[in-house]
């Protein structure tokens, strides 16, 4: 009974294991560093930084605890988490989680096919549809870990595509993004990641 009830609990993403909540007013303070790449509020300005504003706290802990561990390489964060606790790092995602993020515009050359993608997939080479994971609004699945991509820069958003489809990037439970983005040609990744930055 006890393995069946452990196995139940790790398939639902519930470990058992404490996991600190986060301090968004702590967490402001200490996003200082951050907002040099970032903005203030995680609306980075410049394409080649991610927005963490909106994005889920579950998500962002994990992407923080990989890159300061070194699990997910991420040259410009080279050395800014190593002097950060988990609790550090769970008030920096509470503040992100709780900023709005500012949605961009996507191409409108690539909106139908982008769209056609993120909601349908590519039935004829098995991707799945994006709202599955990520949600038809973009704004994802906190509960599951999945992050929330809508309004995100599309420069990012391709570039994390193709570093999951050459293995650049390989910190997706399962496999999962790499094998979507193996998938995907670069037409078609571009195209759904400016729908993603138009997307909320």
């Amino acid at each position: 009974m006890n393995k069946l009830l452990i196995s139940m609990l790790l398939t639902l993403g519930i470990t058992g294991v404490a996991h600190a909540a986060g301090d968004a007013a702590a967490g402001k303070a200490k996003t200082a560093v951050c907002a040099a790449c970032h903005g203030a509020d995680g609306n980075s300005a410049i394409a080649n930084f991610p927005k963490l504003a909106g994005q889920n706290a579950k998500y962002l802990v994990k992407q923080l605890k990989e890159i300061k561990n070194g699990v997910r390489p991420v040259v410009e964060m080279t050395g800014l988490l190593d002097n950060l606790s988990d609790q550090d790092l769970a008030d920096i995602a509470a503040y992100y989680e709780k900023q709005a993020v500012q949605v961009g515009h996507a191409a409108k050359d690539q909106v139908e096919a982008g769209q056609k993608i993120y909601r349908a997939g590519i039935a004829s080479k098995g991707v799945a549809a994006c709202t599955a994971c990520h949600s038809p609004t973009g704004s994802g699945n906190a509960s599951g870990g999945f992050p929330s991509v809508g309004g995100q820069h599309a420069a990012y958003v391709e570039k994390q595509l193709k570093m999951f489809r050459n293995a650049e990037r390989s910190n997706d439970p399962n496999k999962m993004m790499r094998d979507i983005a193996a998938k995907m040609s670069d037409v078609e990744i571009k195209a759904v990641s400016a729908y993603i930055q138009g997307l909320n």
